[in-house]
C-alpha cells in the first residue's frame, strides 16, 4: 500500500467509525464524505471498494444490529426500536430488517433469546450480526449453493 492508500483508508475509517458511533443520528452520504475528507462520489466509490458494501448498506446493517439487541430485551415496541436506531420509516426498517435477518422484527422479538443471556455481549454481537449474504453454515465444500 502506498502512503496515499493508507491515508484514504484512515479517512474511510473515520467515516465508518462515525456510522458506528452515531448510527441513530440522521446521516447522509454528504456528511459521511465530509468526515472522510472526500467528495461524495469519490467517498461512495472508495467505501464500496474498501468495505464491500455501500455506505448506506453499512449504516443500515449497523442499525439492524442495534435493533436486534433492543428487540431481544423485549421491553420496546418495534416502532420504538425503529426510531431508537435512527430509522424514520417503519416500513423501510422492517423491510431491511427482514432482508438481513430473514424474519420480521415482530417475529424476531417474539423468539426466545434466553440462550444468549449467559453469553458475553461481544460474543452475542458477533453471533447475531446481520448479514445480507445467506449463511453457509452446514454446507460442504463443493456442494452447489441453493
Amino acid at each position: 500500500m502506498t502512503p496515499h492508500d493508507l491515508a484514504n483508508l484512515a479517512h474511510l475509517r473515520r467515516s465508518r467509525d462515525l456510522m458506528d458511533r452515531e448510527y441513530a443520528r440522521p446521516l447522509d452520504v454528504a456528511t459521511l464524505a465530509r468526515a472522510a475528507l472526500m467528495s461524495t462520489a469519490h467517498f461512495s466509490r472508495q467505501f464500496s471498494v474498501t468495505y464491500g458494501e455501500t455506505p448506506y448498506a453499512y449504516l443500515m446493517t449497523r442499525r439492524v444490529e442495534r435493533a436486534k439487541a433492543l428487540l431481544r430485551r423485549g421491553d420496546l415496541s418495534v416502532t420504538a426500536v425503529c426510531m431508537a436506531v435512527g430509522c424514520t420509516s417503519l416500513g423501510s426498517f422492517s423491510a431491511r430488517f427482514t432482508q438481513l435477518v430473514g424474519e420480521t422484527p415482530t417475529a424476531y422479538r417474539a423468539l426466545d433469546h434466553s440462550a444468549l443471556a449467559s453469553v458475553p455481549g461481544c460474543v452475542a454481537k458477533d453471533l447475531t450480526r446481520p448479514s445480507p449474504k445467506p449463511s453457509r453454515i452446514g454446507q460442504t465444500l463443493g456442494a452447489p449453493a441453493p
